[in-house]
């Protein structure tokens, strides 16, 4: 594959390799008698300035003189094309990404707003992009965005700018994730995208213990602490460490046979389906998925719910089972 910046650097190359010919000609043939004379020299053949000769030139010197200026001529006009070339297609290959970014963009719906790239923003993007939904990342800094354009959806610019979150078409959006590494910053993302969007649900990240109640009262549903998560995680791996690797292999692993929890809403259900109870719908012998987790429409959550338990709309099953089970759950419910 070739070096995206290859005509760019055989251009400056061949500048350079010119530049050297000549000031090695000039001090070994040109009769020059020093390398500062020979590199005056080498400019004004190559500028076409025209200035005297510092120490007249012999035969062989203008002999030389004579191809170098030919030479220099050809090989600076194809290096002035490759230049050309170069920052046309960076500009046009540019232009491009931006158009095809705005088509998807407009095009989003339903989807997720990431505001940050860093380490807690791509570990939230490879999971959306693992659960094939739709996202679009909020990053300011233009080096991280040119080092991951090709396999992340951006938006370059600022979370904290209302018009950039209207131009990542909040208004369609279901989800938004603050995961900026400043508290303050996040609250305010959190208070512009209650207000564009009151319906979304907002997941923020803290730092601080002290902000985790600020960031609800601004309007997030959730607020998480990377680093609280951390310590628990570590003092897991001591005191329950099979339950944690168990939990691992619910989400760290990807193949046909790793058990996987699936979210399913009742009122995605064909009709036909609602307000039957879990023994009548007979997951476990029907698809291979089992109910480990049932949540009704206030909110109140059950594990392990009772089999006589009604399918009402607005509740959501929480299944567990591998991947072929679930893609019979999915062609079961008419999910796709």
């Amino acid at each position: 594959m070739l070096h995206p910046n290859r005509p760019l650097l055989v251009a400056l190359f061949l500048i350079s390799l010119i530049f050297l010919i000549g000031v090695l000609g000039f001090y070994f043939i040109g009769g020059q008698q020093d390398v500062l004379q020979a590199i005056y020299m080498t400019v004004i053949t190559i500028s076409t300035v025209g200035y005297y000769e510092v120490t007249p030139l012999d035969e062989g010197g203008k002999l030389f003189t004579i191809i170098y200026i030919i030479v220099s001529f050809i090989v600076f006009a194809f290096a002035v094309r490759q230049i050309i070339e170069y920052v046309i297609n960076v500009w046009a290959e540019k232009i491009h990404l931006n158009k095809k970014n705005k088509k998807m963009i407009k095009s989003l719906k339903d989807h997720t707003i990431v505001c940050g790239y860093g380490r807690n923003g791509r570990q939230a993007v490879t999971r959306l992009k693992r659960h094939q939904h739709p996202y679009i990342v909020i990053e300011k800094d233009p080096s991280l965005i040119a080092q991951h354009r090709n396999e992340v959806l951006f938006f370059e610019g600022n979370a904290l700018v209302d018009e950039h979150l209207k131009a990542c078409n909040i208004n369609a959006a279901h989800h938004l994730i603050a995961a900026l590494p400043n508290d303050a910053d996040n609250l305010f993302i959190v208070l512009s995208a209650r207000q564009l969007q009151p319906k979304m649900t907002i997941v923020s990240r803290a730092s601080k213990e002290s902000s985790q109640q600020k960031l609800f009262l601004a309007g997030a549903d959730h607020v998480i602490m990377p680093d609280k998560i951390g310590g628990d995680y570590m003092a897991a791996l001591l005191t329950v460490p099979n339950v944690v690797r168990f939990i691992e292999t619910l989400s760290m692993f990807d193949n046909a046979e790793t058990p996987k929890l699936e979210e399913v809403a009742i009122v995605r259900l064909p009709a036909s389906f609602h307000h039957k109870s879990l023994a009548e719908l007979d997951l476990r012998n029907t698809t291979g998925c089992t109910v480990v987790g049932f949540r009704d429409a206030t909110g109140k959550q059950q594990i392990n719910p009772d089999s006589k338990l009604k399918m009402e709309p607005g509740a959501k099953l929480i299944v567990l089972g591998n991947r072929p089970s679930l893609k019979k759950l999915n062609t079961l419910f008419g999910l796709g």
